[in-house]
């Protein structure tokens, strides 16, 4: 298995820990509810070091993500990200991601641990096309970086105290490069995936250990805490993001999952894989609907329970579920057929041979 930059810290601090994503990382500290609840009110940092980076640079480099990515990346200015997904030319999606426009020919390309490779393999089929080198000007730089998100609604004003420059007023979705701790060219992005507001932020692996030591210095005064993958989870799901091999995956169109929002038809967007399959399922409607679900009955939702109507029959599939620490209630995520799609409807979630009476509800389930 690989290691990051702070698996000794983990290791030392007393975390589960476990395979994921081909690295061997804290699945939770102290408890999964404890380390939610924590990020919801104070400050968390997670080790998210897996995640992928990915350089494409060159006069080329926007004309290349506008055709592998769905959204309409034109639309960034330098200090700005923006959430878009790779269509895979068969309708469904290679992977969802993060794009950083560091100047007019640089961008980073932020990808999920678990389809670094795949990813990487995909980017490297289509960039001849467009005059880019793999290995050069398209380069995975995956393992040379290390990342912690430190997230909660007291994350940047503790990240203030090591920060060269503002970051407390930083609006979501954008970044800056700075010095943090001493450690210059520093990425620091107001992105995450809980919801509760914070920071992600990227610097070399041999700076690893200084971050750390400095973040946790910081947030001391905070009661800043460790936090495990289990605790990501359950943040991502009340909020209703999508998390890659659950909701999304290469058999689901952006379309179906709800993420027609960053999949863009525009004159400045011009032309990208499966452009126009996605434009006749936008026009035609589709088949199924991913949608949220807060269950009424007793039990708790798991991926791959089948989603039934009042009489038994199957409509859907279950492809998120939990039981909501902050919002103290059985939620989840399904694809159902668009007739069950609205909310309010009544829908029935199979557990073990019963129907559990669920209603249609809309995302996120946790409101500040």
């Amino acid at each position: 298995m690989k290691t990051t930059a702070f698996t000794a810290k983990h290791i030392e601090l007393g975390a589960r820990m476990v395979p994921f994503a081909g690295f061997n990382m804290p699945v939770e500290y102290v408890g999964i509810n404890e380390e939610h609840n924590h990020v919801r009110e104070k400050v968390g940092v997670f080790d998210v070091s897996h995640m992928g980076e990915i350089w494409v640079k060159g006069p080329n480099a926007l004309a290349f993500i506008q055709y592998v990515t769905s959204n309409d990346a034109s639309l960034l200015t330098p200090g700005k990200v923006q959430y878009s997904c790779f269509p895979n030319g068969k309708g469904g999606i290679v992977d969802d991601l993060l794009v950083y426009c560091i100047d007019s020919v640089t961008y980073l390309l932020v990808v999920n641990a678990s389809n670094v490779d795949k990813d990487y393999a995909h980017l490297c089929e289509h960039a001849p096309k467009f005059g880019i080198t793999p290995g050069k000007e398209l380069y995975n730089a995956s393992d040379e970086i290390c990342q912690l998100a430190v997230q909660g609604p007291l994350a940047l004003k503790a990240m203030q105290k090591i920060c060269d420059t503002t970051v407390e007023d930083m609006e979501y979705y954008t970044f800056k490069k700075l010095t943090i701790a001493g450690i210059k060219d520093a990425i620091f992005s107001t992105t995450g995936y809980t919801g509760s507001g914070g920071c992600e932020i990227y610097v070399a692996n041999e700076d690893g250990e200084k971050l750390w030591n400095a973040v946790f210095e910081a947030g001391k005064e905070f009661d800043i805490k460790p936090i495990g993958l289990g605790a990501r989870d359950t943040l991502r799901l009340e909020m209703g993001f999508c998390l890659y091999g659950n909701d999304i995956d290469d058999t689901t169109s952006p379309i179906e999952a709800g993420l027609g929002w960053i999949t863009k038809f525009s004159e400045a967007k011009g032309e990208f894989i499966d452009r126009e399959y996605m434009l006749k399922l936008k026009d035609d409607g589709v088949t199924r609907k991913l949608v949220g679900f807060e269950l009424l009955d007793r039990g708790i939702p798991r991926h791959g329970y089948e989603v039934c109507d009042a009489n038994g029959t199957e409509i859907g599939i279950v492809t998120s579920g939990t039981m909501g620490p902050a919002v103290k209630k059985a939620v989840g995520m399904a694809y159902v057929k668009p007739e069950f799609a609205k909310s309010g409807t009544d829908i029935f979630i199979k557990v073990r041979d019963k129907l559990l009476k669920a209603t249609v509800v809309k995302t996120p389930f946790y409101k500040k």
